[in-house]
């Protein structure tokens, strides 16, 4: 890893950026904000879980999807996919965003359904595939993935929303709701609702703007972006933060949609 100035003045620049993206002023456009409609730690979870995979293309028509998602539910999505009928799942055959269709949404209130009439939380999904001295979340997304499609005659579509690091995927979506759910700080955009994986194990969420900045800073070297691109960013941001790397999220995301890229350090 090079760097055009020293590691010292990169690290001041990010932080400095987090610090100004870090702030209760950016939920509001963000698909954070639905999860943030929530209070109970159920409800957050299935919302993030599924506004993280909802979340291609423009910010506002992601958040306007996922509030007419979660109407169908009457806002209650823990009581919904626990209790609902067969009559309550007519209004799901017309929902569509991109290409995820009626088809997953059903399957994606399957698994939900059945997931936590055994489990109190989603993070068991990740959790129980990991060792504590892991050095990231990718044995916890491998394990959910295969056990989000372990119930019987699971629709072969739906695999393609839910990505998984055996099939050498960047999975920015979940490694976006995993920030969500783990990070923990006095400014209020990520929840800290989960407290055994530890943020020094997240991987950084690689979208389009993060791996556009990252690549300008040297932080990225691989022509592709996979799995191992995220990792790699991942490792060179422990170096600036060794304990919570996915912090400068915020900052390179901010770089590259707020700004533009914006000014150089």
């Amino acid at each position: 890893m090079k760097f055009d100035r020293d590691q010292e003045k990169l690290k001041n620049y990010l932080d400095e950026k987090y610090e100004k993206y870090n702030q209760p002023g950016f939920i509001e456009n963000d698909p954070v904000s639905i999860p943030h409609q929530y209070s109970k730690k159920e409800d957050i979870e299935i919302t993030a879980f599924w506004t993280a995979i909802l979340a291609w293309g423009q910010r506002i028509t992601v958040i306007n999807k996922c509030n007419e998602l979660f109407r169908y539910m009457d806002n209650a999505p823990h009581d919904f996919v626990l209790n609902h009928s067969e009559a309550e799942l007519k209004p799901f055959l017309n929902f569509k965003h991109r290409t995820f269709n009626s088809t997953d949404t059903l399957y994606f209130i399957v698994f939900m359904k059945w997931f936590y009439q055994h489990h109190s939380s989603l993070e068991e999904a990740f959790t129980l595939g990991m060792q504590p001295e892991d050095g990231s979340v990718e044995s916890g997304l491998v394990h959910f993935h295969r056990l989000f499609f372990s119930i019987d005659d699971y629709p072969p579509r739906t695999r393609k929303h839910v990505a998984t690091p055996e099939s050498k995927a960047a999975c920015k979506r979940i490694n976006m709701f995993l920030r969500w759910m783990v990070r923990s700080d006095d400014m209020g955009v990520d929840f800290g609702i989960w407290n055994t994986i530890k943020p020094s194990q997240l991987v950084c969420p690689c979208d389009l703007h993060v791996d556009r900045v990252a690549r300008r800073l040297d932080l990225i070297t691989r022509k592709q972006t996979d799995w191992l691109t995220a990792v790699e960013l991942t490792e060179n941001l422990k170096k600036l933060d060794h304990k919570d790397p996915v912090k400068y999220d915020f900052a390179l995301f901010g770089l590259g949609v707020e700004e533009r890229w914006g000014k150089q350090f």
